[in-house]
């Protein structure tokens, strides 16, 4: 822990609780000022730094503690705020003003419980703990989610009690780590809170069909340990059904974390809760309590905007203007298991003369209500099941109480029916809530553009909006794009200053004009001489139309450095060479010579997380030469310089593992030898995996192929990276022949409808209708574009020559390929030292040592 040090000039402020709501509310002390006036010291029970619990699934998608953490790492010490992990709070003395640990006392002038909630866990018999941890397992902490993991590792099957949103999420957690997944729910329905039940039959068929077991109006009796059994534990329901586990997490709803409070005397609700009034202040006016341990009007929120809001009231309280704390929303937005969910305002019509319009969607099991009051002109709340494209407009309806159109029934209606009414931004009001997370309105946006905001970017930095959950990104982009024009600003789409097309525009023309090359379709439908924008784009454009070699003379000068050479350049400006290891698969001797080219011209090697071995330290002259004995050795190009297809992930499947359903290497190969030459308007990675266990973590990835006992289950747009997502069902039970021809035909619509340097996921949520849209395009065939897109795929696959195969025939393409135009010999500034057996570039102190050592 920390020093305890007190600061004689400042007064003594402590906030109790790390998590999401008290880690902004020292954001918020510090935007106000608060540290000239506090000296502030922050506890947390956790090891861990503030982390996201909205997006906590994602830890087990490969996400770590440190990419969830919220904030910059050394936000409390730049401004002088002392955080206290892993030190937990024994007792608030109100008398002396101090809180104790078990270091020992601190005074505190002003004190902020954020203590939040903890997960519920029923009484129902059955073993120890002590003895069976993975009988009594939660989803609420990182800790909590390294136990499941760890006793995931030893199961095959695994049951969640609880069917409402974090139930659902723990489930799809299991999924992740490959389990065969059950929710098991006391209520009739899932989500039982959010969603009606017809909502509830809709969510619970959606989620039947993606392999997660349902079991609702069951109540267990107990669970019972049955050693030597196919499974280690029986759940015994009443009415005498049961079912068979390895093991049991529980999600059955939240309490308040209001022990502290109880012990030192504050007033407590009567089912928990820490009571607060309007400026959150608790019965003891030296102490606040915000977000989930505090009752307002008898009511506690579960939901992190709502404490986001107290956070702001409390920091206003303790420094300028305190805005009383009035309640919040709990409309909801969510994707669960990748089935979009939203339940907005009174979604259960209990105002009086409430009436509601539904469409239902029996075959898709799509749901949408609608209600409204008695006199059809206000919006009171909704429900969607399978399409959140309606949600934001639905929300500023009930919000704002804007008038419904003469025919409401419209809002919800499918687009092919005439509905699908979009309000504009135009008719927002200022008070309009864009982003519930940051409460940031319609009025703040206006604001900024008007204090100088010209983009997305410089918008988010400046209000925060969409920088929390995420959920308001399209509203947000629609407002800020109606400023623009209603202030007589254009908003630019052009690719660049060079052509005033998208990038879409422009491979149509490319495409059904013939062009060939840059210069022409510049001299037909651009003007100046082009850019390091325009160039790759329309490079990748003719690549992926005509499958020209990027190293002919037409097409050379459109690249970026990585694809000029082919290769990855360095910090050090040395090169990485990454041969394709296609579907990881490789044979002994051409391990033996890739460790013989890295031996020879002293390369540092190194696995990659895609299956593939790259060789790091090459200098420019060397490249042909390392590339002429690789090829001769059998390898090709893996393509890892350019935006195309890079990895195709696989699991050994069913020809060595137990578990393995369907041949994954086969299928994986077969993927990347078809696709290896399409040039993409991003990077391209698939997996395949042989079982649902899902080792070759195909959910992650642009394309997902999973086996099943029947075929494959196809996933698309997902990805890793900066924003990570979740890929989203396709297609399931397909055989390999409509496996590979829903791949083509999607690969070959995205790169047709992209935008520049916009991956899979990005492409998706851009779309119009959304995967709905794409199945019916890919699926159904919706456009009459599925043979001519095969066919633009067959010219790939059917024309695909290796880029440095081609360059190494032609003298011309080799003579690149130096560091110095008169001279073959290396650059002498490139300096190396060895660290474990392997080159690395020096650092800077190195070089200098090395230097004062040759003098």
């Amino acid at each position: 822990m920390q020093d305890l040090t007190i600061h004689p000039e400042k007064k003594q402020l402590v906030i109790i609780g790390n998590g999401m709501v008290g880690h902004h509310c020292v954001e918020q002390l510090i935007e106000r000022g608060a540290t000239q006036r506090y000296q502030i010291h922050v506890f947390g029970d956790e090891r861990h730094r503030a982390y996201d619990r909205v997006h906590l699934s994602e830890y087990f998608s490969g996400k770590g503690a440190d990419a969830l953490a919220l904030g910059e790492a050394n936000l409390h010490a730049t401004h002088g705020v002392s955080l206290h992990l892993g030190v937990r709070i024994t007792q608030i003395d109100r008398d002396r003003g101090e809180i104790l640990t078990a270091d020992g006392r601190l005074p505190y002038d002003s004190l902020i419980i954020a203590t939040g909630s903890y997960p519920f866990v029923p009484p129902i018999p059955g073993p120890e703990v002590s003895d069976h941890p993975q009988a009594r397992l939660v989803y609420r902490t990182l800790d909590d989610l390294d136990a499941i993991r760890e006793h995931a590792a030893h199961a095959r099957r695994g049951v969640v009690i609880g069917g409402g949103l974090l139930g659902l999420e723990a489930a799809n957690a299991l999924k992740s780590l490959g389990l065969e997944a059950h929710v098991v729910e006391f209520a009739p329905r899932l989500m039982p809170v959010q969603l009606d039940d017809q909502g509830g039959t809709a969510l619970r068929e959606r989620i039947e069909a993606l392999g997660v077991g349902v079991h609702t109006g069951q109540a267990t009796e107990e669970i019972v340990a049955t050693p030597g059994d196919d499974y280690a534990y029986r759940m015994n329901f009443q009415g005498g059904e049961h079912l068979d586990t390895d093991l049991v997490l529980f999600s059955a709803g939240i309490r308040p974390q209001d022990q502290l409070a109880r012990d030192c005397g504050l007033e407590i609700g009567e089912r928990g809760g820490i009571v607060i009034d309007e400026t959150c202040r608790t019965s003891d006016p030296e102490i606040f309590a915000i977000g989930e341990c505090a009752l307002w009007n008898g009511q506690t929120f579960g939901l992190v905007a709502p404490g986001y809001t107290m956070a702001r009231t409390v920091a206003g309280c303790l420094t300028d203007v305190c805005e009383p704390f009035s309640g919040a929303d709990m409309s909801t937005k969510l994707k669960l298991l990748g089935v979009d969910v939203g339940s907005i305002g009174d979604a259960f019509a209990t105002t009086e003369g409430a009436k509601s319009y539904r469409w239902i969607d029996e075959a898709g099991n799509g749901y949408r209500r609608l209600v409204v009051s008695s006199d059809g002109k206000k919006a009171l709340g909704a429900i969607l099941v399978g399409d959140n494209s309606y949600y934001d407009t639905l929300l500023q309806y009930v919000q704002n109480g804007i008038d419904l159109p003469e025919n409401p029934a419209a809002l919800i209606l499918p687009q092919s029916e005439g509905g699908a009414l979009m309000l504009g931004a135009d008719a927002l009001p200022d008070t309009a809530m864009v982003c519930s997370c940051h409460n940031v309105t319609k009025g703040a946006i206006c604001r900024a553009v008007d204090e100088g905001c010209a983009d997305i970017a410089a918008l988010k930095i400046e209000t925060k909006a969409s920088t929390g959950c995420g959920g308001c990104a399209a509203l947000l982009k629609q407002v800020f794009e109606h400023e623009l024009e209603s202030r007589g600003m254009e908003v630019d789409k052009s690719l660049c200053e060079h052509f005033q097309y998208t990038r879409q525009a422009l491979y149509a023309m490319v495409r059904v004009e013939g062009i060939t090359s840059f210069d022409e379709l510049l001299e037909k439908h651009g003007h100046g001489l082009g850019c390091d924008i325009c160039k790759p784009t329309i490079g990748s454009i003719l690549a992926t139309c005509w499958n020209q070699p990027i190293m002919d003379p037409q097409n050379v000068a459109l690249q970026d450095t990585n694809d000029t050479f082919m290769a990855n350049m360095q910090k050090n400006g040395t090169y990485s060479v990454m041969p394709r290891v296609a579907g990881g698969e490789i044979t002994p001797d051409k391990l033996v010579a890739l460790g013989e080219v890295a031996k020879k011209y002293d390369l540092y090697t190194k696995i990659t997380g895609g299956q593939r071995i790259d060789l790091f330290g090459a200098e420019l002259h060397e490249l042909p030469d390392i590339w002429e004995e690789l090829i001769n050795a059998g390898f090709e190009t893996g393509h890892a310089y350019g935006k195309s297809l890079r990895t195709v992930k696989s699991c050994v499947g069913n020809t060595w593992c137990r578990y393995g359903v369907q041949d994954s290497v086969a299928m994986a190969l077969e993927l990347e030898h078809r696709y290896k030459g399409l040039r993409t308007p991003h990077k391209v990675k698939m997996g395949v995996s042989g079982c649902t266990r899902e080792c070759a973590e195909a959910q992650g990835k642009d394309i997902g192929v999973i086996a099943t006992e029947a075929g494959w289950n196809l996933y698309v747009c997902g990805n890793g990276g900066m924003r990570p997502r979740h890929a989203e069902l396709f297609a399931t039970d397909i055989d390999s022949a409509t496996l590979i021809r829903y791949i083509d035909r999607f690969l070959m619509f995205y790169v047709r409808t992209a935008d520049k340097l916009q991956r899979t996921s990005v492409w998706r949520e851009s779309l119009e209708g959304g995967l709905d849209f794409l199945k019916e395009v890919v699926i159904d065939d919706s456009l009459e574009l599925g043979d001519e897109l095969e066919r633009q795929m067959h010219h790939i696959v059917e024309t695909y020559e290796c880029e440095w195969a081609n360059a190494l025939k032609d003298p011309e393409k080799l003579k690149r390929f130096r560091t110095f135009v008169n001279d073959r010999c290396g650059d002498p500034d490139i300096v190396n030292v060895t660290e474990r057996d392997q080159p690395r570039p020096a650092r800077e102190n190195e070089v200098q040592s090395l230097a004062v050592e040759i003098r």
